[in-house]
């Protein structure tokens, strides 16, 4: 993808843009933040934004601006460590589905059958309950429920894809079924993951927020929107700015990241608004 790409979809620029922004201020976090985010002072607790606390500080003290830098990265991290295991679960599940068909595809259609009959943040809190608390198995909660999607999106690229010639050419030469999902399919339906990468992305930051907010997600000492939000949530009349700036920042990452997935849908492959792209995680 050249600049000239980029020029006709400014969409895609500006989505790629303001999530860049959030996803670098929280790997700057790794490094450095204005103040530690473990750093309590008593003293200015409830400090207004200002010179010294561009978003103000929170009751403990902490700045806000630090806490939200590191929260991103920890919401950006659950989110895509679950688009992994989607991917790298769902992804050869909905292409054995399409070659195999039969019994490998009744399962697999079963199994998406049986997640999306439940809205998704649900399933993420059943299986964090049972789990127990923590960031890590909000991963394991996120991603579980991003293998069916994934599954069925490979599967209905796949199932496309294969009635093309060339498909058939490689049967024909001889390829065996495996080979031929490798070479010819995977490849073909790439631009289908990464849009719908995009989309779970979102989800992901959203399902990481709504756990977290909870008491489900991430734990203390560490730090990510959700629970900022949680812990602010009984101060919104008296100090607004706690729960407006995690809040905000959410609204951004996931409008960022769902204009980002249109053009790209759109700059990978035009085809795709055609057909019109579902977003299969309801």
């Amino acid at each position: 993808m050249n600049w000239t790409t980029l020029r006709r979809h400014p969409r895609l620029v500006i989505g790629l843009a303001a999530t860049l922004i959030f996803a670098a201020m929280g790997l700057l976090s790794l490094i450095w933040t204005p103040y530690p985010i473990t750093d309590i002072a008593i003293a200015r607790r409830f400090a207004t934004p200002g010179a010294e606390h561009l978003l103000g500080a929170d009751q403990l003290g902490r700045d806000m601006l630090s806490l939200i830098m590191s929260g991103t990265l920890t919401s950006f991290t659950v989110a895509v460590m679950a688009i992994i295991i989607g991917v790298g679960i769902g992804v050869p599940l909905g292409l054995a589905a399409a070659i195999y068909g039969g019994p490998v595809e009744w399962v697999v259609l079963r199994f998406s059958d049986l997640a999306f009959a439940f809205p998704s943040v649900v399933i993420a809190i059943l299986i964090a309950t049972l789990m127990g608390p923590g960031a890590g198995n909000a991963v394991i909660a996120i991603g579980i429920f991003n293998v069916p999607v994934f599954a069925q999106v490979a599967r209905g690229g796949a199932l496309a894809i294969s009635t093309l010639d060339f498909v058939a050419a490689a049967r024909l030469a001889g390829l065996s079924r495996p080979m031929i999902a490798l070479r010819h399919l995977l490849p073909n339906i790439a631009s289908l993951i990464i849009v719908q990468g995009t989309i779970q992305l979102s989800l992901g930051i959203l399902a990481e927020a709504g756990l977290s907010y909870i008491g489900l997600g991430t734990q203390p000492p560490a730090t990510s929107l959700g629970l900022m939000l949680r812990d602010a949530q009984s101060l919104f009349l008296i100090h607004p700015w706690l729960s407006l700036a995690p809040g905000l920042a959410i609204v951004v990452i996931v409008i960022a990241l769902n204009i980002a997935g249109d053009g790209l849908r759109d700059a990978l492959d035009p085809r795709l608004k055609r057909q019109g792209l579902t977003n299969v995680a309801g």
